[in-house]
């Protein structure tokens, strides 16, 4: 037992509600594809891959899924990143770079929409849309782990949704950085699972539309 646990620190299980839905964060072509230098993570693709698993089971049983992507129309309005690759016009809007992953995208069902801050629900229409679909559990993807993933399970913890994190459905740099931010926030915010788990819910709970 370590200090954490001691203290108390993720004695508490968060569990599934009644009503989940999928958040994908950030799985586009700069974060995804080689020829990007934010895009040679095999740890990424390994959750891509994962992730489209998922969303095909969630889709099966009618599970509403959102997907995001990060863009802006110049540095005038990026906030002050000190991630130098995000600079050389790769990520400003109709660069290919900000296309969301062809493996992951599905406008038809998804719901897919661009953010400029970290989290999926800084000042994006997230709330809003999950308030509509009565969710009350948030299955979070994407990349990075440490980043946009990290500050997206925050925030649905904050906004009072129960928070999961299949962890083979997120992806980082390196995997030190990935294990590190789940294990944090897998002590206060989220249980941190598998897409294993994940279906396994899914197969054993019916869900119904709002």
């Amino acid at each position: 037992m370590d200090e954490f646990e001691e203290a108390g620190y993720g004695q508490e299980p968060i569990g599934f509600g009644t009503r989940p839905a999928l958040l994908v964060v950030d799985f586009q072509v700069g974060f995804t594809d080689a020829a990007s230098p934010l895009g040679r993570s095999s740890h990424v693709q390994r959750a891509v891959n994962n992730t489209v698993a998922l969303i095909s089971e969630a889709r099966r049983r009618e599970i509403p899924i959102a997907s995001c992507n990060v863009a802006w129309s110049s540095r005038d309005d990026m906030a002050y990143w000190k991630i130098g690759s995000l600079y050389d016009g790769s990520f400003f809007h109709g660069h290919p770079h900000t296309d969301i992953d062809p493996r992951i995208s599905a406008p038809d069902y998804i719901f897919e929409f661009t953010k400029t801050a970290p989290s999926i629900f800084f000042q994006t229409p997230i709330h809003a849309w999950l308030t509509k679909h009565c969710i009350d559990t948030t299955i979070i993807t994407g990349c990075t782990t440490s980043g946009c993933v990290r500050a997206s399970v925050v925030d649905s913890f904050s906004f009072g949704y129960r928070t999961i994190v299949p962890e083979d459905c997120c992806g980082d740099q390196n995997e030190e950085a990935h294990w590190s931010n789940l294990r944090d926030v897998g002590r206060r915010y989220a249980d941190v699972t598998t897409l294993t788990d994940v279906i396994e819910h899914f197969d054993k709970n019916h869900t119904l539309s709002c």
